[in-house]
């Protein structure tokens, strides 16, 4: 029976924990910014990410992985020293950050504020697929290929409320898949996602500048671009899943 359901918010993640994932396929959006950066620096050439919960846990990631640069933000900026103790990250969680040539064949240990956390909270899934609007089609594809019976699109949030942005990524997603399936479970969740998609589409860039995301980048002048850069759909056509070992790289 073909089942596709949408988490709306972090507070759910919790329930994944006593839920059994083993048949799921989960599919992560945190479009303001995380897997926007994760599929814009893998797009690009940047060989893989390794994901992390917290600071501590990056660094010790970092020391093990000799080479690897440093990735992240809190409270949408750059990791600096006052919050490591050390050295200020290599990197922050703008998608631009990631286009560079220099990082290609580099890995990349990353944490941010939800989309790392949305992504572990995943873990124990038949497969974990990283997803935004730049490589949307490529994502649907994938999963038209693989017919999965059981999709749950995990929509990354901030802090632990819905963000508006994540919603109409998995809206977007629900809207490709129904075109081609008809789904036995379909959950009122992932209705109001594409519901919600569908009276957005035309002007993503107005839609995502009206959330609280979009608010807070459009406060700091350096980080504008990247609620357009965000917006586009089908930049970079490939599909990225973490795998057993936590470690995200291109589907081969």
């Amino acid at each position: 029976m073909k089942r596709l359901d949408v988490l709306l918010t972090p507070t759910e993640f919790e329930k994944l924990k006593g839920c059994d994932l083993i048949g799921k396929v989960c599919v992560v959006f945190d479009v303001l910014r995380a897997t926007s950066s994760l599929i814009t620096g893998l797009g690009s050439g940047i060989r893989e990410f390794l994901p992390a919960r917290t600071i501590r846990e990056a660094l010790d990631l970092h020391a093990a992985h000799p080479g690897s640069l440093l990735a992240g933000e809190r409270g949408g900026l750059r990791i600096d020293s006052e919050l490591t103790g050390g050295p200020r990250f290599d990197l922050g969680n703008s998608p631009a950050e990631f286009l560079s040539g220099d990082l290609q064949g580099k890995s990349v240990v990353i944490t941010t504020t939800n989309g790392t956390r949305a992504l572990r909270a995943c873990i124990g899934a038949k497969e974990i697929l990283i997803a935004s609007f730049l490589n949307l089609s490529a994502t649907s594809q994938y999963l038209i290929i693989t017919h999965p019976e059981e999709i749950l699109l995990v929509c990354s949030g901030t802090d632990e409320q819905t963000a508006y942005e994540d919603v109409l990524g998995a809206g977007a997603l629900v809207n490709q898949l129904c075109k081609q399936w008809d789904f036995e479970i379909l959950s009122d969740a992932a209705l109001m996602a594409q519901r919600l998609f569908l009276h957005e589409e035309m002007d993503l860039v107005a839609a995502f500048s009206k959330s609280s995301n979009g608010k807070r980048l459009s406060a700091h002048p350096q980080l504008q671009d990247d609620i357009a850069f965000c917006a586009q759909q089908d930049r970079f056509p490939l599909v990225a899943r973490m795998g057993e070992e936590e470690v995200i790289r291109v589907v081969s």
